[in-house]
């Protein structure tokens, strides 16, 4: 395959190329190759790295009427992605490896990107006895977390930790004080009042981040803060950086995106985990993925069924189905808004999460794995959860206008979502 005459996203500059492609290989990169058997003309395209997201939750084994591998693999390269990890709360929760190997073998058989289970830090995320971190790692896993609910006995984590370095395994950590959450369901600040809403305050994630970067410095390990959403977070996160700790840390479209201003409607869609905040986090957002604070940015795509939504705000289920828009999010209030340059999105969305679970990806070079997006940046389109390919439809954005829409995207050299088709 040649992919021809595409504006290349490379590391540190956009150069117009052609590509080749054999064995699900980059073979060569050139200002002009030979006329070859079959050939996409990407003129007035973008080529990046095949997108990775690191954080998504596919509901399989035990939630299909939520989503399920097929329709969440379908929804990622949609949206562009080559490659996403998914957490464990599943049911039964991927503790072990026989639930890892379960989602590796579904990968597999589905056939459309490329699919990388994370397994629990704990025994059924229940926070009480760490699972089998080197037998689910032997099965597959990249990561283990307990996305969802987080491991306050912070011996345990400690203990966690520890085994994820012997194992040389990430920690991906969900940080949030159950105890200051206390039933809260948006962010604590004016919105919440005006809507009468229980709130959450920053100090709930916050102190989390802190713990956690706090073990990760006392133990000389790195570690990986999840779905960071406060300004004050970013804050602790940069400060640690510039003090030596290893951490890293994501953040998700919706919170350089949108305000807290938007539960004001009452739309559960709305309702995240954490949740959307104010414009000074929003802010700090931006300033974090433009000063490097925030490595990556992440869909932590969560789809529902429309049950688990369409009841009153404080019985809704939390989450943003938000793997099909990410793309279109980040060219519109990133690239569009000069905040990221093209390669630094594609850091953030490609090479970083490789290097941060050590895939195998995430570069456009000779050599390299075959794992491409092809990208229209000046196409424009309205979000419609109605049209999406994943069953969850649970999006708060619809109407919202975006540039950036996939043309194709590869995998192993292989077309695996073409636009219309």
């Amino acid at each position: 395959m040649i992919i021809r005459n595409g504006n290349v996203v490379l590391k540190n500059s956009v150069e117009k190329k052609d590509i080749l492609i054999q064995d699900g290989k980059i073979v060569q990169i050139a200002d002009k190759l030979p006329k070859g058997d079959n050939e996409i003309d990407a003129s007035g395209l973008h080529i990046f790295p095949g997108l990775i997201d690191m954080h998504v939750h596919l509901r399989e084994p035990g939630f299909e009427h939520k989503e399920d591998i097929e329709s969440g693999a379908k929804a990622a390269v949609k949206g562009g992605f080559t490659q996403i990890c998914c957490m464990p709360n599943t049911y039964p929760v991927a503790d072990n490896k026989v639930v890892v190997s379960y989602i590796k073998n579904r990968a597999k058989e589905v056939g459309l990107c490329k699919i990388h289970p994370i397994g629990a830090i704990t025994k059924g995320e229940k926070g009480e006895q760490l699972a089998e971190i080197g037998e689910m790692k032997a099965a597959g896993a990249v990561a283990i977390s307990d996305d969802g609910v987080s491991v306050n006995n912070s011996r345990l984590m400690y203990l966690a930790m520890e085994y994820a370095k012997g194992f040389d395994i990430k920690c991906l950590c969900h940080c949030e004080d159950k105890n200051l959450v206390d039933g809260g369901v948006v962010n604590e600040g004016l919105s919440s009042t005006i809507a009468g809403l229980k709130g959450i305050p920053r100090a709930a994630e916050d102190i989390m981040i802190a713990r956690d970067i706090a073990l990760a410095e006392s133990l000389d390990m790195p570690v990986h803060i999840c779905h960071v959403s406060t300004h004050s977070g970013v804050r602790l996160i940069r400060d640690a950086k510039r003090a030596g700790v290893k951490v890293t840390a994501e953040t998700c479209p919706h919170y350089f995106a949108a305000t807290d201003n938007i539960v004001r409607t009452f739309d559960t869609f709305t309702k995240v985990n954490p949740p959307i905040r104010e414009e000074v986090d929003k802010q700090a957002i931006l300033e974090g993925l433009k000063d490097g604070t925030l490595d990556c940015i992440v869909t932590d795509h969560a789809p529902h069924h429309t049950n688990d939504k369409n009841v009153e705000y404080n019985l809704a289920a939390f989450g943003i189905s938000g793997i099909e828009t990410s793309l279109g999010f980040a060219v519109t209030y990133l690239y569009k808004a000069g905040v990221l340059t093209l390669p630094q999105i594609a850091e953030k969305m490609s090479a970083a999460p490789a290097r941060i679970l050590g895939l195998d990806g995430g570069e456009i070079a000779e050599g390299a794995v075959a794992d491409l997006t092809v990208v229209d940046l000046e196409k424009e389109w309205i979000v419609d959860p109605a049209t999406f390919v994943s069953k969850g439809k649970n999006n708060p954005f619809k109407g919202w206008k975006l540039n950036g829409a996939v043309a194709y995207t590869i995998v192993d050299g292989e077309v695996k979502y073409q636009q219309e088709k």
